[in-house]
């Protein structure tokens, strides 16, 4: 890559990543630089859905919506191996409620006194109607009523819960579709820097001259702030732009329990508070179950889930549940920081979820961008080459949609034939060992597997089905570079593995990087 590009990138988030990808392939030339690892912070901590955001309907932001339930096939379709659908069962309880800042909620109010802020059913079956009819789905099946007295979706419930109703979204694993989108854009020409943490950032003649912390120089003709939650450090400490636009923190955090239910569908919780919670299947054996919303002070990289957290989230589900959820069962949790555009909301859960791209053109340009749900980053990236246009007038179209990521071209409903093949080809992998491999991986499974008879051809074992050659791929293709870059964002293996053999994996990685 020559020292000078036509685009430099700060942050390797989905953001920053899925623009890199869509320039680089208009024919720019791009820069990445990711302080930590990719997807090290909200990235990989989100709820984990390709979803419209029903409860955005409360707050009557009808085009984020309509966009987001365009994008869910789009996407869909496009990685078929790290997402696929998913249907949420919403349980119709008396007792749900509004939470009393939102404009649907102050109507129901003043036109409908007497439900005491409570949701009616009608008002729930009239939101799930333009869920299902603003996006045009093609592949999603629409809504349907449930009898939970007698389907298997009300067998874990609470006997109180009669009826519910049951809608789609989509599944997706939010680290994974970073680092395809990280690895595409390399292999089509982007410079992705890992582990490089810009120190300044100034105006240079027509240019922007960026200095790393580690002393390396570029130079580019315009600049991209993605930072994420960091976005207003970089706009103020970095770039240093007299910019007085600022984000919000929210923090949103998750558990992981053993799998509380025996079918694959989510549940879709409301609460006496006005807030949501969803229960859902994760890595086959778990139940993830989140999230709330708080504002957040300090570091992104401080936050966690906060035992209070811990204990809202259990006493929430188990006012659903049979079965008490308590926090003794928690296996993980985690907690990402949402860079929220600050509209001046009174609560978190009230702050809008649009994104917002703001350009600076005093000079070379800069383009920070705020804000941005995991589900629209693939319009939030044409949406930025669109800004920026005016000053690449030889970039080409938009490009994107239907185009798939790295190991994801084959039909939507493709994995388990690939599953069947991979393991009649390979007959050493488990049923769960394949599972995996074609879940992460898609049809570059084979690539990494290669002429492999037995699990001895696939060298060291480090637990939890992690091989040497899976691991090698990684480093090379991936970016990872150490133990945690593997079994907790370009897989989930730590719910699998003990903390010895997690320490052996960062220690052989470590003596791989330094030889290498």
């Amino acid at each position: 890559m020559p020292e000078t590009t036509d685009l430099f990138i700060i942050g390797g988030g989905i953001n920053g990543c899925g623009i890199a990808r869509d320039a680089v392939g208009r024919g720019l030339s791009v820069r990445l630089a990711e302080m930590g690892d990719l997807a090290q912070a909200t990235s990989s901590k989100s709820t984990k859905l390709f979803h419209g955001g029903l409860r955005y309907l409360e707050y009557l932001e009808i085009r984020l919506v309509r966009e987001a339930l365009k994008e869910r096939e789009v996407l869909l379709r496009a990685m078929p191996h790290i997402s696929w659908p998913m249907r949420f069962v919403l349980p119709l309880d008396p007792h749900m409620t509004f939470e009393s800042t939102t404009p649907v909620g102050r109507a129901v109010a003043m036109v409908m006194p007497w439900t005491k802020g409570h949701r009616p059913n009608f008002l729930i079956r009239a939101g799930l109607f333009l869920y299902d009819n603003l996006g045009g789905r093609k592949i999603l099946p629409g809504t349907k009523s449930v009898d939970l007295k007698t389907g298997v979706e009300g067998r874990p419930l609470q006997d109180r819960l009669q009826a519910a109703y049951e809608y789609s979204d989509c599944w997706v694993d939010d680290a994974r579709l970073v680092a395809l989108n990280a690895r595409d854009a390399a292999e089509r020409g982007a410079d992705v820097l890992v582990g490089a943490e810009v120190a300044d950032a100034r105006r240079d003649g027509a240019l922007w001259k960026v200095t790393l912390t580690d002393g390396r120089i570029f130079h580019a003709r315009a600049l991209v702030n993605a930072g994420g939650p960091w976005v207003g450090h970089v706009i103020h400490d970095v770039i240093h732009l007299p910019s007085t636009e600022s984000v919000r923190l929210v923090r949103g955090s998750h558990i992981v329990v053993p799998k509380l239910y025996d079918h694959d569908k989510a549940y879709f919780f409301q609460g006496a508070d006005g807030r949501i919670i969803f229960a859902i299947p994760y890595e086959r054996d778990f139940t993830l179950i989140g999230t709330t919303d708080q504002d957040h002070q300090g570091s992104p990289l401080d936050a966690e889930c906060t035992p209070a957290e811990q204990q809202y989230l259990c006493d929430f589900a188990s006012k659903y549940f049979k079965q008490p959820v308590t926090r003794d069962q928690i296996v993980w949790t985690y907690s990402g920081v949402r860079p929220l555009y600050d509209d001046g909301a009174k609560s978190a859960t009230a702050a809008t979820r649009e994104y917002v791209l703001s350009l600076d053109t005093n000079g070379a340009p800069c383009l920070n961008v705020f804000g941005g749900k995991i589900t629209t980053y693939r319009k939030l990236a044409e949406h930025a080459l669109q800004k920026l246009a005016p000053h690449f007038p030889q970039a080409g179209d938009d490009w994107t949609a239907g185009v798939p990521l790295p190991g994801g071209n084959f039909p939507v409903d493709g994995v388990s034939r690939l599953i069947a093949s991979l393991r009649q080809d390979y007959p050493f992998l488990t049923e769960d060992w394949a599972h995996r491999l074609i879940r992460a991986y898609g049809l570059d499974a084979r690539q990494i597997l290669g002429d492999a008879r037995s699990a001895a051809d696939l060298g060291r074992d480090f637990g939890g089905t992690l091989s040497e050659v899976e691991l090698r791929w990684l480093m090379r293709h991936e970016f990872a570079r150490h133990a945690a870059d593997v079994v907790w964002r370009r897989s989930k293996l730590g719910l699998r593995m003990q903390p010895d053999q997690i320490a052996a994996l960062d220690a052989w990685m470590t003596e791989k990087r330094a030889a290498a």
